[in-house]
């Protein structure tokens, strides 16, 4: 009975499958609760606010860290359902589970809380924006970062060679821009690391103008640079587009099997119009883009 109450509970902390309504409640309701603290966090860093509702924060605060510690513990129980194979304990895969990134986001989410409280005197307002972190809470349930993750990792060689390009001309740029303005401009590149700060902010084609060369020798590596980034990052950009675009493809032509099966007797059912509406659903796909799909198929058919 314990394993079957383990393996139901991993089942509802999992990306809600195809038809398992209780995983899908469950995945809206933690979605809810991850918007709602990030709304409190930022309504709470107003002296105003927090000044008339500080207790009303601080109650909600708490029933959250209690929802994301019990979520934490029934994780970490479950893990070795996820993790575990022939060769590893259920130790060993809670271990890998917690050194995961989910694992240390569950972690980092809940971690200010609980050192507020073991040191109530101690100053952490920074270890308190760590709260914020609870957004990324949602790669876990929201099937679009999902999807975006997977496309990504689906390219990744792509996507690290572009990386790689990225990292080789943001080094050669700043190391150049340094040897070229240090001199005469000593306070914005003192150091390779300091016209590092320069060569990110013009590579990713930001430009705040804070820090800006001065000689001739130094605009023209900035021009060179500003160029440079304009073509990585168009790059990395189309790498990650194409990637997601041939995974929505991927779910697309799913889609349009379903709806082809669906007319193999000639019309569509009202089951079969409700399994393909919830298929629609999670996919993530509009009705518009459903029904198009489905008079799409019904002409070739």
């Amino acid at each position: 009975m314990l394993d079957d109450l383990q393996k139901r509970a991993h089942i509802l902390l999992q990306p809600a499958q195809f038809g398992d309504v209780k995983s899908r409640s469950v995945d809206n309701a933690l979605h809810l609760l991850v918007f709602l603290n990030l709304i409190a966090v930022t309504l709470d860093s107003v002296n105003s606010i927090r000044g008339s509702y500080g207790y009303f924060f601080d109650i909600f605060e708490l029933i959250s860290v209690a929802i994301f510690t019990l979520d934490l513990f029934v994780r970490i129980w479950t893990a070795p359902l996820e993790y575990s194979n022939k060769d590893e304990t259920n130790f060993r895969s809670r271990i890998r589970y917690l050194l995961s990134f989910g694992g240390i986001i569950d972690v980092v989410s809940i971690l200010p809380f609980y050192l507020q409280a073991i040191f109530p005197g101690a100053d952490l307002r920074v270890l308190r924006a760590l709260r914020l972190f609870r957004v990324l809470k949602l790669s876990t349930y929201n099937s679009a970062l999902n999807d975006l993750i997977q496309a990504i990792l689906e390219e990744r060689k792509s996507f690290y060679a572009a990386v790689y390009i990225f990292l080789v001309v943001f080094v050669i740029a700043s190391s150049l821009i340094y040897y070229a303005e240090h001199k005469v401009h000593p306070n914005g590149f003192q150091s390779i690391p300091d016209a590092m700060y320069w060569a990110l902010i013009t590579l990713t084609t930001v430009g705040y103008g804070d820090v800006t060369p001065v000689t001739a020798m130094g605009k023209i590596i900035a021009a060179l640079a500003a160029i440079s980034g304009v073509v990585v990052m168009a790059l990395l950009t189309g790498i990650v587009a194409t990637a997601f675009a041939a995974h929505m493809d991927q779910k697309k032509q799913f889609f349009e099997a379903q709806v082809r099966e669906a007319l193999r007797d000639g019309k569509i059912d009202q089951d079969e119009h409700k399994f393909l509406d919830e298929l629609r659903r999670h996919f993530g796909m509009s009705k518009k883009q459903a029904e198009k799909l489905i008079r799409d198929v019904e002409r070739r058919s």
